[in-house]
């Protein structure tokens, strides 16, 4: 009988293959995680809401099919933990937010079919900033998420909880979205795997918007196999979304288990380094980046001057299309109704419900959005904001030029390693600039990755190196991201596996 701490710590892909052939249940390892939440996930706050009937009836549907003899895909029978930002029929979807305490879809997201599709366990949904909004899990309104690394620290936004399930073995898959940073720079400062695939590879149907041409589902792991195996099952084309990309899944799995960066061009960027930068950070990073020389890669200094305007650009963007997209949440059709006692009028029950149902951030962004767009500010602000999106994009396409340019992009995901919970609440600007490194991408619609690259020396906290590659050329990342897992882990070890605290 393998025991529960042996389960909790196998990846993903050595899991299903362990169900596949019997040597494990899909039962076993539900109940395993289940149990690992219940021990750590007090003190962690990485679950918004754990599905614990829903899911063993998944791990036992998992079960009887293979009894039966039946086929089982990858990742059949493995754990997940959803951010709780995609509708599930039945399960409460709050997006971290007091507007939508109590709500319980009455249909799934795409990327919650296709997740259930596969015999994935969803075991429950994750804690968030409040509409994505944040790069810390501060502002859930449901209280902040604790890095496992070190529990005063912050496990990074929005998708804060999604990274600490993983990092603290209650689930060894996990799903996050990044609208600019949000699923790297959790990565990052957890010591994951977490991917923001191309823009429209992954269905946005069912996903809680916030920034529409800007958000974006992606896998996070723990290994980047694991990761690409996340990535296959949950993208291609959906109808359902007019954004969606109707073209193939570039081949992620096979470019995880075929890792080489042998003859490839890789472009350091000028602009991610300088003030503002940890040293210990840009120390993991030009190790990485030596490291990469060493495999057999050119590296290629870049200059992109319009990424220096990427972090404006952005918070006139986001902001502008959160004010847009929110306008649905009026304590009218669903979520939060204040004051509907028959004494206000509708527009005051509106205004009540947003008061009462909205967090500081989420009013920051809407009011600043607002503004963005209104008559006589939208050619100055949002219009200007468009402009600079378009010179980063050609940013992006003059170093990623075939026959001249680099093949993939490296950098540090973040400045900084995990901050202090409370450290920068009382300053959003210092909050904002933890994604200065990750925006750009967004903006571009570009692919891109962060997988550990060691720890700071000065606080022993994980660093992420950041991979980006050109749009639809998501391979790329994992075909690069492999290689530099294998050499970093055969050097130095897994820094989660073997340095990481116990809770």
């Amino acid at each position: 009988m393998t025991d529960n701490v042996t389960i909790i710590k196998l990846t993903a892909a050595d899991t299903a293959a362990k169900i596949a052939f019997g040597e494990l249940t899909a039962v076993q390892v539900t109940e395993a995680h289940l149990a690992r939440i219940e021990a750590v996930d007090e003190k962690v706050h990485a679950f918004l809401h754990v599905d614990r009937e829903g899911a063993l009836a998944q791990a036992r549907a998992v079960d009887e099919k293979r009894e039966r003899g039946e086929k089982l895909g990858p990742l059949a029978g493995v754990p997940l933990a959803l951010k709780d930002i995609f509708t599930t029929e039945g399960i409460p979807t709050t997006v971290g937010s007091k507007i939508l305490e109590g709500w319980i879809p009455p249909y799934d997201a795409t990327l919650t079919k296709r997740l259930k599709a596969a015999d994935v366990v969803i075991l429950g949904k994750t804690n968030m900033d409040e509409f994505a909004m944040g790069s810390s899990t501060e502002n859930s309104a449901y209280g902040p998420t604790g890095n496992p690394w070190d529990l005063t620290k912050i496990p990074g936004g929005s998708g804060g909880g999604s990274s600490a399930a993983l990092a603290s073995f209650q689930a060894p898959l996990a799903i996050g979205t990044d609208t600019g940073g949000s699923i790297r720079q959790p990565a990052a400062v957890t010591g994951t795997v977490g991917v923001k695939p191309t823009y429209g590879a992954v269905s946005r149907f069912g996903m809680v918007a916030f920034s529409s041409s800007l958000d974006q589902g992606g896998p996070c792991a723990r290994t980047v196999l694991d990761a690409a195996l996340l990535h296959e099952v949950i993208a291609g084309h959906d109808p359902l979304d007019s954004t969606s990309i109707d073209a193939p899944v570039p081949p992620v799995v096979e470019a995880a288990r075929n890792g080489s960066v042998e003859g490839m061009r890789v472009g350091v960027v000028k602009q991610f380094r300088g003030e503002g930068y940890q040293a210990g950070v840009i120390q993991r990073f030009d190790e990485a980046v030596a490291l990469l020389k060493e495999l057999g890669a050119e590296i290629v200094e870049l200059d992109c001057p319009s990424f220096d305007l990427a972090l404006s650009a952005y918070y006139l963007i986001a902001p502008s299309e959160c004010s847009s997209n929110l306008a649905r949440f009026d304590g009218l059709r669903y979520g939060l109704r204040t004051g509907d006692d028959g004494s206000h009028s509708a527009e005051e029950v509106t205004s009540l419900t947003r008061e009462a149902g909205f967090g500081p951030e989420v009013k920051r962004r809407i009011m600043l959005g607002t503004y963005a767009l209104s008559s006589g500010y939208y050619d100055a602000y949002y219009g200007s904001a468009q402009k600079v999106r378009t010179l980063i994009t050609r940013d992006f396409e003059k170093a990623f030029e075939q026959g001249t340019g680099v093949d993939v992009i490296v950098s540090p995901t973040t400045p900084t390693t995990a901050f202090a919970i409370g450290e920068r609440a009382d300053d959003p600007m210092a909050m904002y600039l933890a994604d200065l490194c990750t925006i750009p991408t967004n903006l571009a619609g570009n692919a891109a990755m962060s997988l550990p690259c060691g720890l700071a020396p000065e606080d022993n906290l994980p660093v992420g190196l950041q991979i980006i590659a050109p749009a639809l050329k998501d391979d790329r990342l994992y075909k690069v991201g492999a290689a530099v897992e294998a050499a970093f882990v055969e050097r130095w070890g897994h820094p989660l596996l073997e340095e990481a605290p116990s809770l």
